[in-house]
């Protein structure tokens, strides 16, 4: 499981959002959220969607799916 991947797992679980909210917010298929969800991560360019729609459903979450995962590139490790 990647890291895009596991980040989205762990904000999906920790905010409660569904993965058929998220799909729903980015007008995908839920399979797609699902892929992800269950270890295929995203390209760069759904990961800036993923935040955009975390970001409508909930800004915290869409902060904490960033921190989670650029927050080791961010923090100099």
């Amino acid at each position: 499981m990647g890291m895009a991947s596991q980040a989205l797992r762990q904000v999906l679980e920790s905010y409660g959002i569904t993965q058929n909210k998220l799909a729903v917010a980015m007008g995908i298929s839920r399979a797609n959220v699902g892929r992800w969800f269950h270890g295929l991560d995203p390209s760069a360019e759904n990961i800036t969607e993923i935040t955009k729609a975390l970001k409508q459903l909930n800004p915290d979450a869409a902060r904490a799916f960033v921190q989670l995962y650029l927050g080791e590139i961010l923090d100099g490790e």
